[in-house]
């Protein structure tokens, strides 16, 4: 008996500009969302930044510790930089604010624009259409990142899960 391999798998990328705050709590709460659901084995998940600023470095500590205050472990994960390559790879590329956006559509190969896409378009329960940038800002700042990031985290799945379904 031959066994299938599956086709049908979902790749998403977070992006934030140094893949080591914003980006890297997207993908730890995306993906404890999805392993929730049931659907690891169909959803591969990842995460980069429009700058390689910190290519290597682990997410920053403050947002490490928020995450792991709601039981998220991102520790593991290491900054890397986008490629045009990601672009046509992911079949979702999301971007934190418009000038990771704005980076990402720049490097887009032609035919994959509509793929990028400001994560918060998935928000239900928020109406701010930008993750704001906690580096500079003090603890308050990771977990209103975090509560923008689980609520759009939740949208995008359920888009997804539909479309896993048909």
């Amino acid at each position: 008996m031959k066994i299938q391999q599956r086709t049908d798998t979902i790749k998403v990328l977070f992006v934030c500009m140094g893949n080591i705050c914003r980006s890297p709590t997207a993908e730890g709460v995306f993906r404890r969302h999805v392993e929730a659901a049931g659907y690891a084995d169909r959803i591969e998940i990842d995460s980069a930044g429009t700058h390689g600023y910190h290519v290597g470095e682990p997410p920053d500590a403050r947002a490490q510790r928020a995450a792991a205050r709601r039981g998220i472990d991102i520790s593991g994960l290491r900054g890397r930089q986008a490629t045009s390559e990601d672009l046509v790879r992911f079949d979702y590329v999301l971007a934190m604010d418009s000038d990771n956006l704005a980076h990402l559509l720049a490097l887009s190969p032609a035919g994959h624009e509509h793929k990028v896409k400001l994560l918060l378009e998935y928000a239900s329960r928020f109406t701010e259409r930008a993750v704001p940038d906690p580096y500079y800002g003090g603890a308050s700042g990771f977990d209103r990142g975090l509560d923008l990031i689980e609520d759009a985290g939740e949208g995008l799945l359920t888009e997804i899960r539909a479309r896993l379904e048909r």
